[in-house]
């Protein structure tokens, strides 16, 4: 599939779920542009890594500085942007299949699929949570730096 077909996907998915959790007008762009940019750099990553996680982990990584400085610009929560710009991101189709080898009684492979779309939500996880941390650690010396001049 094309990568513009692919980036308009997941900016137009991100904006139906910004949508449906009610986000004010104001926000659905910048919630969109954010699924179109997770996405984007996931599929930028790819090009590089060959690991599906360290692509989430990039992706998320990206998505959640670009959340905070939006949520700056927009003044609203970084939650909320972020909620709505993770929905490309979600392994909804490993998931997917996790469940049809569930159900067709596959356990091997349901087990490998299973592992497989865990270590892809940990990865999303774990990106969001060290942009946080970072994002955190910097607010935190910048504001010790800006007191100390004053």
């Amino acid at each position: 599939m094309s990568y513009m077909v692919q980036l308009d996907t997941a900016f137009f998915g991100s904006m139906g779920f910004s949508i449906i959790f009610n986000l004010r007008k104001e926000k659905l762009v910048p919630a969109s542009i954010g699924g179109m940019f997770s996405w984007g750099v996931y599929l930028y990553a790819e090009t590089f890594l060959s690991n599906d996680a360290l692509c989430y982990v990039a992706a998320a990584f990206a998505l959640t500085i670009y959340a905070e400085i939006m949520a700056r610009c927009c003044k609203t929560p970084a939650t909320l942007l972020l909620v709505a710009a993770t929905i490309p991101l979600i392994p909804g189709g490993s998931l997917y299949k996790t469940m049809c080898y569930l159900i067709e009684g596959n356990t091997q492979a349901f087990m490998t699929q299973g592992v497989y779309t865990l270590l892809l939500a940990v990865a999303l996880a774990g990106g969001i949570l060290c942009a946080m941390t970072v994002w955190r650690l910097i607010a935190k010396c910048t504001r010790a730096a800006f007191m100390q001049r004053n």
